[in-house]
């Protein structure tokens, strides 16, 4: 009991310390100073309030926080790498590390389809994070091989796996906390405010190659090389 009230301790002020850096962060100049301190923070607080929470919701057979923070972790680790390596091949812990979500991510579905067989509609959940780590698993597959068409992709995967981390602590912190709203409400509120902002930035710095060449248009290599990227966010 003791260590797990130090699990707890650690948890909850990590937790607590990113879930108020997510925020700030969101708000900040992209590759700026600043950004690049306060994430660096959050990435750390949210890491490390993610592996607490795996061994304390396996004490209290809470599977739905231990599959919330598996998917947490493997977002913050893999979003961080597509930025420090950016276009450079991956290595054997990149593949590593999206081969243990894929496994993760199947046993979720594995375990919302039992639940729903015997008639417990929170299988539903389980399908959900699982069919969303297989996107996440074919993600990394096409970007480590190449076969992606956005010559951007280790930038825009970087911001849909932080901002995606930051929207499944917040449920996860509202799921469990909630007393006053009512809980679907409190399932959907991160993802309706913040999956419009994933669109957003991917969109505005998503570079199309040419399917034949390989290449960008020039004119839009032009336009997207200077003004989206922001010469490669300032050596981000």
């Amino acid at each position: 009991m003791f260590n797990f009230d130090i699990l707890l301790i650690i948890h909850v002020l990590c937790g607590g310390i990113s879930l108020l850096l997510g925020l700030t962060v969101l708000t900040q100049r992209k590759g700026g100073r600043l950004h690049k301190l306060v994430g660096s923070i959050y990435f750390y607080t949210m890491l490390i309030s993610s592996f607490t929470a795996m061994p304390m919701s396996w004490i209290h057979r809470n599977y739905f926080l231990l599959i919330v923070a598996i998917v947490t972790a493997y977002m913050l680790l893999s979003g961080r790498r597509y930025i420090k390596r950016k276009k450079v091949p991956a290595v054997f812990f990149d593949w590593v590390l999206s081969a243990v979500m894929a496994v993760a991510a199947i046993i979720f579905i594995v375990l919302g389809i039992i639940s729903i067989v015997n008639g417990n509609t929170f299988g539903i959940v389980y399908m959900v994070f699982g069919l969303g780590g297989l996107f996440f698993v074919y993600q990394d597959y096409r970007n480590f091989t190449r076969r992606t068409l956005n010559s951007n992709f280790w930038l825009t995967t970087h911001l849909q796996r932080m901002i995606g981390s930051y929207i499944a602590a917040l449920t996860a912190f509202l799921v469990v906390n909630n007393t006053m709203i009512p809980g679907a409400i409190a399932w959907l509120i991160p993802t309706i405010f913040l999956l419009p902002l994933i669109l957003v930035w991917s969109g505005k710095y998503k570079a199309i190659k040419d399917v034949k060449t390989g290449k960008l248009p020039d004119r839009m290599m032009a336009d997207k090389m200077l003004n989206s990227t922001q010469a490669e966010l300032n050596d981000l």
